[in-house]
């Protein structure tokens, strides 16, 4: 679970416990121990110079002022790392009596500052530090290193010692507000409490009456006239009767969904709901019973991504009377066991859901319920049902569907009892595959077919990106991600404009016709860039890898722009090709665009160093073979042929020439079985 743990150390009493701490969890994980402290020199140094003015007269002198700033740096420098060697050589024992590696780090500088920076740079696991450290007084509640190290860490779990007595007994209870970091904090304690021993508990809080002491605020300042257009008597009974009872249902649901993955880890988890200000509710639950660790979410549900420590999590680090996990690990339930808890089905929606065949039927609630998340419906209706149907397929395959549907109706099959292998499952699920080859060898009709246009018409809504996670919704805006539970804030609207225009200038388009009809336009320039990529399965995958990409976001044109850094991608990947020659690989003058693309060009179109100039007659017939190893291979041989006879404009006659001349080749390579070696002899001496 936790592979590195990070202990600074001051030898107080807290960051002794956390050492402490540390080597029992590196025993019980087998992790590796980082101590560490961070000393001061040049601040010392500072100050020493800032006190010369107060130094008596007879150190005023400037020999003696020289002798006194040499003394007070060797002083100072070595002193303080002899005391940090001191404080580590205790982390050191600690590990050694306990079989454990450990790594020792001696840093100089500003205290909170240096470790934020080496926690993120090494970005270790677990983070355990003392609440308070040798400058704790009477009413001090945490130390200022300790808080500040807490706002700008943001890829390590936090463990914050309060309680002095050792972490082997008692249990551990995690704050649930629904939030990614607070059920990433669950898996933690869920872990936590397998390993150690130790029972977990869930807890959640909402806060009914809040909007009661708001209602009363306001009602001082409004006139009457305001009073009546407010409204409180309405507003308070729509919060009584609806806005409190369901605000105990979702938190109540954050506490199921916290059982389902507690069972899912075959473990169970003891859950309660309490009603009251968030953090006040949680200290005094902690307080009557403490335990032995309390793990809450850096950030809850309400917090932007960029906040650094939501107000709960900084009342509780204040307060709480027991040790802290501040939890940056990240954990979103999956779609249906969050739908199973705060999504409701409308009868006349639930007994749509009965046409469907059962094989497909949890597939297509998934689906549903992954809509009704990112648009934020709690209640899937009809209407929902409709939306989510048409964001997923055209109109086309939803008239089939129907149709297939009243066929279905028309035979009385029970699609309760429908399995995946019966006929009319094959016809739900599409052709054969006989069928689907057949479609790929015959040539595409030119004009578009009405689902295809369908598609299309779909492709050309608005789309939007999560930041967060990448996943991409459609439509209307998004009000939360339904893959990593982002607020609709966190979606940015895709701007195709900015792929139009480069279109325009990369050149004429070339068309491509989909497996699915669907037709995708390439521009000179990206097109000629692609053969950067090994020809064959590697340059067939980077194409399809860039085409599905644009249309998730709506686009049917690649441009040089899009595709490039995809193309550079594939084209690095480490991988030789049977017939790893230059004729089968790469384009050079694609690998010239496509630096060009990447910056190191003018204008994105690489110059033509090539000796040779084809007439379009010459250019047309290369054009009919296959795109590929097998077009890279004719050309290659045609240019063998024409730096054979001498010739430098590649004319209709050269081309034919050179493919007659290589058919002979061919053909003596299959009989004496060299063909490798008569392939890597013809294309690895012509140039493009």
């Amino acid at each position: 679970m936790y592979k590195t743990i990070y202990i600074p150390v001051d030898n107080s009493d807290h960051s002794n416990t956390a050492v402490d701490v540390g080597v029992h969890l590196a025993k019980t994980f087998g992790s590796k121990i980082v101590g560490s402290h961070v000393y001061a020199a040049k601040m010392h140094d500072k100050r020493f110079k800032q006190m010369e003015a107060g130094l008596p007269e007879e150190y005023h002198d400037e020999k003696e002022l020289d002798r006194q700033r040499q003394i007070h740096d060797s002083l100072i420098t070595r002193g303080l790392q002899i005391i940090t060697d001191s404080y580590l050589d205790y982390v050191d024992k600690k590990c050694n009596e306990a079989n454990l590696p450990i790594e020792r780090r001696s840093l100089e500088g500003r205290n909170w500052k240096v470790l934020s920076e080496d926690i993120n740079t090494n970005a270790y696991d677990l983070v355990i530090m003392g609440a308070l450290g040798v400058g704790a007084v009477k009413d001090s509640v945490i130390g200022s290193n300790t808080e500040r190290v807490i706002r700008r860490v943001r890829n390590s779990d936090m463990l914050i010692i309060k309680n002095i007595q050792p972490m082997t007994s008692g249990k551990i209870v995690v704050a649930v507000d629904g939030s990614p970091y607070s059920f990433g904090g669950l898996m933690t304690g869920l872990q936590l409490g397998k390993a150690l021993n130790m029972p977990v508990e869930a807890i959640s809080a909402f806060d009914p009456y809040f909007h009661y002491a708001a209602f009363h605020s306001i009602s001082g300042v409004l006139n009457e006239e305001a009073g009546k257009v407010f409204r409180f008597k309405e507003q308070e009974k729509l919060h009584e009767e609806i806005i409190d009872s369901g605000l105990a249902k979702i938190y109540q649901s954050h506490l199921d969904i916290s059982r389902e993955i507690a069972q899912a880890e075959q473990t169970d988890v003891k859950t309660t709901l309490l009603d009251g200000k968030a953090f006040e509710k949680i200290i005094q639950y902690v307080r009557k019973d403490v335990p032995a660790l309390l793990i809450v979410g850096r950030i809850g549900v309400h917090s932007d991504e960029d906040m650094d420590v939501g107000s709960n999590t900084e009342n509780l680090l204040r307060s709480a009377p027991c040790n802290i996990l501040v939890s940056n690990r990240k954990y979103v339930p999956p779609i249906d066991t969050q739908a199973e808890y705060t999504i409701a089905w409308t009868e006349e929606a639930l007994r749509r859901m009965e046409k469907i065949p059962v094989f497909a039927r949890g597939v297509a609630k998934t689906a549903i319920h992954r809509y009704a998340i990112e648009k934020g419906h709690t209640i899937i209706s009809n209407t929902v049902v409709d939306a989510a149907v048409g964001h997923i397929l055209p109109k086309g395959a939803m008239d089939a569907m129907r149709a297939l549907g009243g066929s279905l109706d028309a035979a009385g099959i029970d699609r309760d009892q429908m399995q995946a292998d019966q006929a009319v499952t094959q016809d739900l699920m599409g052709p054969t595959l006989s069928g689907i080859m057949t479609q790929i060898v015959e040539e595409k009709p030119k004009e578009i077919s009405a689902s295809t246009q369908a598609y299309l018409d779909r492709m050309a809504q608005i789309y939007f990106v999560c930041d967060g996670c990448g996943y991409i919704g459609k439509g209307d805006t998004p009000v939360k991600c339904p893959v990593c539970s982002a607020d609709g804030t966190k979606f940015k609207q895709v701007d195709k404009k900015i792929f139009e225009v480069a279109a325009t200038a990369e050149g004429e388009l070339e068309t491509d016709v989909a497996y699915d009809d669907v037709p995708m336009q390439w521009t000179k320039d990206a097109k000629e860039a692609i053969r950067a990529v090994p020809a064959g399965f590697q340059r067939r995958r980077a194409k399809a890898r860039i085409e599905k990409t644009a249309r998730k976001l709506g686009m049917t044109t690649i441009t040089l722009e899009y595709a490039a850094p995809m193309i550079k991608e594939a084209a690095s990947e480490d991988y030789t090709p049977i017939f790893s020659n230059k004729g089968t690989g790469t384009a050079p003058a694609a690998e010239g665009m496509l630096t060009a693309a990447n910056g190191n060009g003018t204008n994105g179109h690489a110059e033509n160093t090539s000796p040779y100039t084809w007439t379009s007659d010459a250019q047309a017939r290369l054009d009919r073979a296959p795109e590929g190893f097998m077009r890279d291979c004719t050309k290659a041989l045609i240019l063998k042929h024409a730096e054979k006879i001498g010739a430098t404009v590649i004319t209709i006659e050269v081309a034919n020439e050179g493919i007659e001349q290589a058919k002979g080749y061919m053909a003596d390579a299959m009989k004496t079985g060299n063909l490798k070696d008569m392939i890597a002899d013809l294309t690895g001496k012509g140039s493009a």
